[in-house]
């Protein structure tokens, strides 16, 4: 067989596979329907619990922290009593170790070289069934940067200290802190003066390209054999279901103007959370991790008149005056979690829900309280309802510090993905989660 005949006119532009004597390649398209979306959002240091930790159950709550989320209370699941013990430390270093462990419920190794031992995140066990078909499995956020190699916390690598997503046990996924780097890695090539309908007339090209493409590929089908006919008729559905995705009503994606990539810390978080939600809207992808802060974070929060580093504020040693700074800084991140709903309640999908609706949202801390370091009793909130699958509006609070991976669980079957066990300690989905 000529591979030249392979190579003419429109099939130039969609390779056909290699049939006998190399491995096939496979196009899939097919209807993601309607969209499942999970946000992990990681707050660094831990959280005033006592200011946190709403007095009742049931949906009648209130918190002092939580009051920037009251807008979205009825698609809030407030969680108290819920342990993560696998993110205990060695000998010193919760905070590595915790957000470590932060999506992944496991254990880390304690090493400031290269042997890092950990498991995949909730994250990346989504990321392939919710965003199959997307220009991209998962996106990786956050406000601050640095090499994930050395010593960051008492001989915890900064692989653990400065990744919560995890494509695997040694395999930290690094995040983009520069906005402006993020935009051009989802908007290349964006054309912000395109109409409409100059955008739909690029998609009737490519749509007229696929169709020269499959008329060279059956004219060829005689010449083959039969194990090679079934591959290329295997091959020519593929491409035909593919055309027929692209020949779906046209949604006119714009994501506005291109942020700086030099912003100041507040302005930073404000314009990853603006990325998240254009991501979502143009759909490039459905599952996103978000880091404000790294494990241990000693960010300056300027921004609400606190001149200390939150790290140093967090070990508070018991101090009212102390306590009540963290808790200024709790609610301002409480604020930037609501901007995140905010922006995710404003989009509309084809089932008739929002985004919200349709997503879920996890946040929470590496530690419970930043003075003790504990892994118990953690701070969780779910925001968004999975389509329908999750039961909010309410506190929960559980007795005999129930294991976060069974919370995971729970999250993934939510989203449609079944799992038997997860992380060091997950058996079953916890209860009370789902409707």
């Amino acid at each position: 067989m000529n591979r030249r005949k392979f190579l003419g006119g429109a099939s130039a532009m969609i390779a056909l596979p290699f049939l006998s004597s190399l491995h096939p390649r496979t196009a899939r398209g097919a209807d993601p329907g309607v969209p499942r979306r999970f946000v992990g959002f990681y707050l660094p240091c831990g959280i005033v619990m006592s200011n946190f930790t709403p007095a009742m159950e049931g949906p009648a709550w209130t918190s002092p922290i939580l009051a920037p989320l009251d807008t979205y209370r009825s698609k809030l699941l407030v969680l108290t009593g819920i342990d993560n013990k696998p993110g205990r430390s060695e000998g010193g270093g919760d905070h590595a170790a915790g957000t470590g462990s932060f999506l992944t419920a496991k254990h880390v190794r304690k090493t400031a070289g290269a042997d890092i031992l950990n498991g995949i995140s909730l994250d990346q066990v989504l990321a392939k069934p919710l965003s199959e078909g997307l220009p991209l499995p998962s996106l990786e956020l956050g406000t601050d940067g640095g090499a994930a190699v050395g010593d960051c916390d008492t001989g915890y690598s900064c692989a653990y200290a400065r990744s919560i997503a995890w494509s695997g046990p040694t395999s930290p996924l690094p995040k983009q802190t520069n906005p402006a780097a993020v935009f051009d890695r989802l908007f290349a090539g964006y054309d912000p003066d395109a109409s409409a309908a100059e955008i739909q007339k690029r998609k009737v090209y490519r749509s007229s390209v696929l169709d020269g493409a499959l008329g060279d590929a059956t004219s060829l089908r005689g010449k083959l054999g039969r194990t090679d006919q079934a591959k290329l008729d295997e091959y020519l559905n593929a491409v035909r279901e593919l055309e027929l995705r692209v020949n779906k009503p046209v949604k006119v994606c714009r994501p506005g103007v291109r942020p700086s990539g030099t912003l100041p810390f507040h302005e930073r978080s404000r314009a990853m959370i603006d990325l998240i939600a254009i991501a979502f809207e143009c759909d490039l992808t459905r599952v996103v991790t978000f880091m404000l802060g790294n494990a241990g974070a000693g960010t300056v929060h300027s921004q609400i008149g606190i001149s200390e580093g939150h790290h140093e504020l967090s070990h508070h040693m018991g101090s009212a005056a102390n306590q009540q700074k963290l808790t200024q800084i709790n609610i301002w991140e409480m604020g930037e979690l609501a901007y995140l709903l905010g922006k995710l309640q404003a989009i509309q999908d084809s089932n008739g829900m929002t985004a919200l609706d349709n997503s879920i949202v996890f946040c929470s801390s590496e530690i419970e309280d930043g003075d003790a370091h504990r892994h118990t009793n953690l701070p969780v909130i779910l925001a968004g309802g999975g389509g329908g699958t999750i039961a909010t509006g309410t506190h929960r609070r559980y007795a005999g510090g129930p294991p976060m991976a069974d919370l995971f669980i729970a999250i993934a079957g939510g989203l449609g993905v079944n799992l038997a066990t997860f992380g060091d300690d997950g058996t079953k989905p916890l209860a009370g989660i789902r409707v």
